[in-house]
């Protein structure tokens, strides 16, 4: 029994113990159950969601398809247009290469374009050039030959002129005239001015004084009123009317010897020096004779810087008047004795017997340089506006000194020179061989022309106020004239035409070569030079 509830006992636990692991068992695999149906359940949310996720990813699936479709044909297209675009490129290359073979060709074709542009515009200057040259040739050999023709029709004119044929004369004269200014030839030509000169018979002379005129001076702003002095004392006012000369004498006395005349701007007073040692003054009150006590053979006036002081030259002394008070002011005695006077730079210039020569800016104020030429200088000249410097010598020689300081030598008087003067780039010189000659200092060749002649010695010279008249004073108490402006020549000679020239008469001096033309008409159209 014991045994028996042993081992019902033991069977009860046993049965308690298997039903303990029964339930263990059940417990644990219905703890497993839960769990795995838990886990069922989240693997079938899984597969949910997986089922989701594959339904997303297979349509993700499918765009990446789309997508991978529509990229392969854009990467299709891509490539098409790679492709085109290479072609392109391959293309414009070998269109740039050819555009560049092209542009190579054309600059080569421009290059010989330009050659030959430049090599046509070289024949085209060449041969404009040689025209140019060819006309410029004609026109020189013209130029030439009508400057010659003119040269020889003036020597014609003086022929015809001696020989007493004044019309045909008057004719060549004006032809000459006519082709020399036309073709910019030397009017002051000697055959050709000397035919105008003689055919427009521009020449006087008078005799109205007894003695030596000495010195001639035209009174200020008057062209037709002049003043001469002589060595017989006498001081003459003379007033031109046409071809006639009115005078007047203001002071006739064999006792003086007037050797110089200056009329003072300012007030018209005539002052006039005696070689006897008096100053002759004339005013509005009359006359009035001034001694020179302590100048010695008084030779000339000038007026000095101050143009109201008047410088006296004696052989060995100087003396100032004052034209305002008419009083000597002031002297100088000097250790040499004076040769002559003339004028430098506005003041007096006074040459000495030791070969200087001595500007007078006041009577202890002196400029002295020695004389650049040797001999014995008697008439001096200067010019600012060309630097030159005239020196005329007793034995009929001038030296000319230029700008440069060059030294000419000009010869043509035969005796001594008694004025020369300086007017632009001519020189005129007087001398007592009775000749009186133009020199153009401008040339190379320095050649004088004759202006004027004289029976007798030419003691001094001057120009009327508008430089259109030469006058004289001579030895044997006369004066002369000379119209000395081409132009106003020219014009007076034109007035004398009566005629024109025959065919005849032109072929026989002027020449069948050249144009026939009338002399009349050109002086109806105002021909001048």
């Amino acid at each position: 029994m014991k045994r028996t509830k042993l081992i019902a006992g033991l069977t009860t636990v046993a049965l308690l113990a298997a039903a303990a692991v029964g339930y263990w068992g059940w417990y644990a695999n219905q703890k497993r159950v839960s769990s795995l149906e838990s886990q069922l359940e989240e693997l079938q949310k899984k597969e949910r969601r997986s089922a989701v996720l594959q339904s997303v990813s297979s349509q993700m699936e499918e765009i990446a398809f789309q997508q991978k479709k529509i990229s392969d044909e854009q990467r299709e297209e891509a490539l098409q247009q790679t492709r085109v675009a290479t072609e392109m490129r391959e293309r414009s290359e070998i269109e740039r290469q050819n555009a560049i073979i092209a542009q190579q060709q054309a600059m080569a074709s421009e290059r010989k374009a330009l050659d030959a542009y430049e090599l046509a515009q070289n024949q085209r200057e060449i041969a404009e050039q040689q025209r140019v040259q060819a006309v410029k040739s004609k026109r020189l050999a013209d130029t030439l030959s009508y400057i010659a023709l003119g040269r020889t029709l003036g020597a014609l004119s003086l022929s015809q002129y001696k020989a007493g044929n004044t019309d045909m004369a008057n004719l060549l004269s004006f032809a000459a005239c006519v082709y020399t200014t036309r073709y910019h030839g030397d009017i002051y030509y000697p055959a050709i001015y000397q035919s105008l000169s003689e055919c427009s018979q521009s020449k006087s002379e008078w005799t109205i004084n007894e003695g030596v005129v000495r010195d001639i001076e035209f009174m200020p702003n008057k062209d037709n009123e002049l003043l001469t002095v002589t060595t017989y004392g006498e001081v003459m006012q003379i007033v031109r009317d046409g071809n006639n000369l009115k005078t007047k004498t203001l002071l006739r006395d064999k006792r003086y010897d007037f050797r110089d005349v200056y009329i003072y701007p300012a007030n018209k007073n005539i002052y006039a020096v005696s070689r006897t040692g008096d100053l002759f003054i004339h005013n509005a009150k009359g006359n009035h004779l001034l001694p020179l006590e302590g100048i010695v053979h008084p030779m000339a006036i000038e007026p000095m810087q101050d143009t109201k002081y008047l410088l006296i030259v004696g052989e060995n002394s100087l003396a100032k008047l004052d034209m305002t008070t008419n009083t000597i002011v002031g002297t100088q005695k000097l250790d040499y004795k004076v040769s002559f006077c003339s004028r430098y730079d506005y003041a007096p210039m006074i040459f000495d017997d030791r070969g200087r020569m001595h500007t007078v800016r006041d009577l202890n104020k002196f400029n002295t340089r020695k004389v650049p030429i040797i001999g014995k200088v008697t008439a001096f000249a200067s010019s600012k506006g060309t630097g030159s410097e005239a020196y005329g010598l007793d034995n009929g020689t001038i030296f000319l000194i230029d700008k440069e300081q060059k030294i000419h030598r000009l010869l043509s008087h035969r005796s001594r020179i008694s004025k020369i003067k300086i007017n632009g780039t001519r020189l005129y010189s007087a001398s007592y061989d009775g000749t009186v000659n133009v020199w153009m200092i401008d040339k190379e060749k320095l050649e004088p022309m004759e202006l004027l002649t004289t029976s007798g010695w030419i003691m001094y010279f001057t120009f009327d106020p508008s430089k259109n008249y030469l006058w004289t004073a001579g030895q044997k108490g006369n004066i002369s004239e000379a119209l000395i402006s081409p132009r106003t020549m020219f014009d007076k000679l034109s007035k004398k035409l009566k005629r024109d020239m025959t065919i005849e008469e032109w072929n026989f001096f002027v020449g069948r070569n050249v144009p026939y033309e009338s002399f009349i008409e050109l002086r109806r159209k105002g021909v001048s030079l």
